[in-house]
């Protein structure tokens, strides 16, 4: 679009002291006139760099450069034990998602998106259209593999991705979670060990812990990903049964593989013939810029078992997720219906309704940039709020952010008091099978910014203090 192209080019302009931070830019029509733009095109560039924490708008007094942060290095890259590990442990997860649900408690811990953060006009208009026009269909059942509709619009979506999936390769499931779990039930059994990221989300190691799997964590660093050198010594020293990652966005690192290493990535498994077991909720949600692909794109031997679902994108009540199985579709299939038997018509239909009429792109891309202004001020507010030496992640993408604070804090022992002062957050120790990461925590920044939060995040900072 026009305006982020223009964007781009102020952003640069900013980038090389043209523009100094705290001067303001050329009124809205001199810029007009400079760029050969229209006046809409400019206010929705400066917008566009508002959001991304780099101008500012002052009533009356146009947009100025913000005065940046003082840098702050990203977490370290952690050793991790060197044999699986059983999980455990992992009902500590229910505390946050009771604070989630508590109103009185700012909600920096559970990752759930404000809904003033999602189209929920969009989604209430939808629902209104198939209760109306199919009221007898969304009375029944809609069994595996899910409403054909749905799964037409999903596979249209995938093919925008550069993925080669039919309507009928595509399952619809209760959650991006279910996916993954049957997945896993796909290609694994009790015992059998699995590599995941460290740190990674704790769900998956929910799902590893309730199939009796293994865990074996490996390094990964906030900025590039997992260690290609460590995991081709995991699949040569251990019978190595999958491998579960979050590709784009990654929670809660935020780390996006590059292309390269995708691909780099696929190639590694290939030789190992290790299935891919993809995570990409996040991936619509990029700050700015293209949509990443998925590593699932450039499969071309049915290795990577696909899963995503719209909880971080239109709304997280939906419960609709998805997953292309490839040649395993048929007995992912019988495992939904074992499983839950059927996933929420009204949901299935209103979502097919909304993604065939309701501009989704243009949304995530709206989306996209609200999340980056929110991260961008958290990482701000945290910069001048917290201990000299904590270092936060810098996602492209999603809406976490990932601290590591001193070492002698132990954010297991904070948060009773932190939920006591009316704000929660993820503790460390809930991201690793073998509890490491004692000294870090998560935080949820897609939360409307307003004195609670403002107060919530201004006591965190002192009980980690």
């Amino acid at each position: 679009m026009l305006y982020r192209e223009l964007a781009s080019r102020l952003q640069r302009l900013i980038e090389d002291q043209v523009y100094p931070t705290g001067t303001a830019l050329p009124g809205v029509r001199k810029l007009s006139r400079q760029h050969a733009v229209s006046v809409s095109t400019v206010v929705n560039a400066c917008q566009e760099l508002e959001r991304l924490g780099l101008l500012e708008a002052r009533p009356r007094s146009g947009f100025f450069v913000r005065t940046p942060p003082a840098a702050s290095k990203t977490p370290r890259t952690r050793t991790v034990s060197r044999s699986p590990k059983a999980v455990t442990g992992q009902e500590r997860v229910l505390q946050l998602i009771h604070s989630a649900n508590n109103q009185r408690i700012v909600n920096l811990g559970a990752a759930i998106p404000d809904p003033g953060f999602l189209p929920a006009a969009a989604i209430e208009k939808a629902f209104r259209h198939v209760w109306r026009e199919q009221r007898r269909r969304c009375m029944g059942y809609e069994f595996p593999p899910g409403a054909p509709e749905l799964r037409a619009q999903i596979a249209r979506h995938l093919a925008s991705l550069h993925c080669d999936v039919s309507p009928d390769q595509v399952l619809i499931t209760n959650s991006c979670q279910e996916s993954i779990a049957i997945a896993l039930k796909q290609v694994t059994k009790p015992g059998d060990i699995v590599v995941l990221e460290s740190p990674t989300y704790y769900g998956l190691l929910q799902v590893v812990e309730a199939l009796g799997l293994k865990a074996l964590e490996l390094p990964t660093d906030p900025e590039e990903g997992i260690s290609f050198g460590a995991l081709e010594l995991a699949l040569e020293r251990w019978p190595v049964a999958a491998c579960v990652m979050v590709t784009n966005y990654s929670n809660p690192l935020g780390v996006c593989l590059s292309d390269e290493r995708k691909q780099a990535l696929l190639r590694i498994l290939t030789t190992h013939k290790v299935p891919l077991v993809e995570d990409d909720i996040y991936g619509d949600l990029p700050f700015s810029g293209p949509r990443p692909r998925p590593v699932k794109s450039w499969d071309t031997q049915g290795l990577v078992y696909y899963c995503a679902s719209s909880s971080k994108t239109l709304a997280a009540g939906l419960r609709v997720g998805w997953l292309v199985a490839g040649k395993n579709h048929e007995r992912a299939e019988y495992l939904q219906f074992i499983n839950t038997v059927c996933v929420n018509t009204p949901a299935q239909l209103a979502l097919a309704h909304f993604l065939e009429n309701g501009r989704y792109d243009r949304l995530m891309r709206h989306a996209g940039s609200e999340y980056a202004h929110s991260v961008a001020r958290f990482t701000e507010r945290v910069t001048q709020l917290f201990p000299e030496g904590t270092r936060i992640s810098r996602p492209d993408g999603g809406f976490v952010l990932w601290l590591e604070l001193p070492h002698n804090i132990d954010t297991s022992e904070l948060i009773e008091s932190a939920l006591a002062a009316g704000v929660s957050f993820a503790p460390g120790k809930l991201f690793s099978a073998t509890g490491k990461f004692a000294n870090c925590l998560r935080l949820n920044c897609a939360v409307k910014w307003d004195a609670s939060v403002e107060r919530g995040l201004i006591a965190l900072a002192k009980l980690v203090s």
